[in-house]
């Protein structure tokens, strides 16, 4: 099938500013020929005029040799050789082309690996099949290629001979690129380095480590969302955080869990949205919403929540726990089926992932949270990472209550998206929990142990009084303050003042 719109050689296309005069093929092509309205891949390809493969400014140039046919069959095989899947696209585009179009190029071609796969994928995402008898031969073909995405083992499909190994459902299949980084940290094994730093731990240290860490999480999650609660409420949300993975998803766990989160819910509506959704502001006289992300349509949420649900029972189990965790979470946080809660429960959910696939000790709960408020700024940029690109193709308009309300189908866009960058962060953030938050709390108990019973031996004093005396002493960095001497320890004399600051430095600071 021909197309006279494909573009020549451009230096922009669609305000994408291209390294060279270059002729976009694969997705950019399509997307820009079709008027596909949907947000763009994070890397869009060209071709180039000199003979080197390079990467610059969001685009992949690639050399003369690679040039597809001007066709959409030539940048439709094109994508799916270098670009890999991106179903969002590839759902709109054959939305845009006649059925009668691809059935033409499937008969001309029916035992080409590439064709069975668009022919697969065309009505998978339409659930509309073609006229078209069943594939008698061709090997069969992984729908996913495994050197390029992550993908689960799947099932055969004889109709098209391919192996449907798309990790999620129709309702939620968001993917992730086998980056060097992602390699990188699956090959470390970092679950196995943590049960290696938990066997050297004592059990008495272990279990204080355990708790303090479940507690620093949780005052961490509520500190993300800009919020101070009552120590109860934290120690409650800790609590569910202890028990995640315990408990299969469904729609009335996750009604609890927001209960749990929101503790009061006199101003908060509970349960799911029944009207639209954003995270941004307000102009300051109008009240016009200033939407940084715009949450899934109300209407949408029973089917992109039922996918989530499938994804964690389906199909979560069948690639990397951590990567798994991040589509999962990150899913989520872009639908935002809560008025309030979702961040919470974004986090939550990776620790449901963790612990349900056995990724972390037991009983311990690694602090992402607080590696996560450490590091809140790249937090950020990977959430707006798609909320930017997304963004433009939601057509909106304000509501009377200032909310907004989405005036297009966009469900496509919370159930597709390009996970990868939130995989590698995810990955980060463990990575720290395990090499230095896990192991620094346990040799902190283990040094804070020492200060107390030399505190003991010199001083008799409640456990209480001893914890109050740290404190000052860790303030003021190492002396204890005149204040200090002369309210809460003036029974100290000076001499047990210099011995205690002295039982400090060695115990503590070293």
């Amino acid at each position: 099938m021909e197309n006279n719109q494909f573009s020549g050689p451009v230096s922009v296309l669609q305000e994408n500013r291209l390294p060279e005069m270059a002729l976009p093929v694969g997705y950019a092509a399509l997307i820009d020929a079709y008027e596909l309205q949907v947000p763009t891949p994070l890397t869009l390809s060209a071709i180039g005029k000199r003979h080197k493969v390079y990467t610059e400014n969001g685009w992949r140039i690639y050399t003369p040799r690679h040039e597809p046919r001007a066709t959409f069959e030539g940048h439709l095989v094109f994508a799916l050789k270098y670009e890999g899947l991106d179903l969002a696209v590839l759902k709109r585009l054959f939305e845009a082309v006649s059925p009668a179009d691809v059935e033409a190029i499937i008969r001309a071609k029916p035992t080409s690996a590439y064709i069975r796969r668009i022919w697969f994928l065309y009505e998978w995402l339409l659930e509309r099949e073609l006229d078209l008898p069943d594939a008698k031969s061709g090997t069969y073909a992984d729908i996913v290629d495994r050197k390029q995405q992550w993908a689960v083992k799947g099932e055969t499909f004889r109709r098209h001979r391919v192996r449907n190994n798309l990790p999620g459902t129709r309702s939620f299949c968001p993917l992730v690129w086998r980056t060097e980084k992602l390699e990188r940290f699956v090959e470390a094994k970092l679950d196995e380095q943590a049960r290696a730093v938990v066997g050297k731990i004592s059990a008495n240290i272990l279990a204080r480590t355990a708790a303090f860490l479940l507690l620093k999480d949780s005052k961490s999650s509520y500190a993300i969302e800009g919020e101070a609660p009552p120590h109860s409420r934290i120690q409650r949300w800790g609590k569910a955080i202890g028990e995640a993975g315990k408990h299969p998803l469904d729609q009335n766990e996750f009604l609890r869990l927001q209960r749990i989160v929101i503790g009061n819910e006199r101003f908060i509506r509970l349960g799911f949205r029944d009207e639209g959704g954003f995270v941004g502001d307000h102009e300051q006289d109008t009240r016009i919403p200033l939407p940084d992300h715009i949450s899934a349509r109300h209407e949408d949420l029973p089917a992109l929540v039922q996918g989530i649900i499938d994804f964690d029972q389906g199909y979560a189990e069948g690639i990397n726990p951590v990567i798994a965790a991040a589509v999962l979470a990150f899913g989520f946080v872009y639908i935002h089926p809560f008025a309030d809660g979702n961040g919470r429960l974004h986090r939550y959910l990776i620790h449901h992932v963790l612990t349900m696939r056995g990724f972390n000790p037991t009983g311990i709960v690694f602090p992402v949270s607080s590696a996560i408020l450490e590091r809140i700024d790249d937090y950020r940029r990977v959430l707006e990472s798609y909320s930017e690109r997304l963004l433009p193709f939601v057509e909106w308009e304000p509501t009377e209550k200032m909310n907004v309300r989405v005036l297009n189908d966009t469900s496509d866009f919370y159930k597709y998206f390009d996970a990868t960058l939130h995989a590698e962060f995810l990955f980060e953030c463990v990575q720290k929990t395990i090499e230095i938050d896990l192991p620094e709390e346990a040799a902190f108990l283990v040094r804070y142990d020492q200060f107390k019973s030399r505190v003991e031996a010199l001083v008799e004093m409640p456990a209480s009084t001893i914890d109050l005396l740290f404190n000052f002493l860790k303030q003021n960095g190492g002396q204890l303050s005149r204040r200090a001497r002369n309210n809460e320890f003036a029974e100290l004399t000076e001499g047990e003042v210099a011995q205690l600051e002295v039982i400090y430095q060695e115990s503590i600071v070293r």
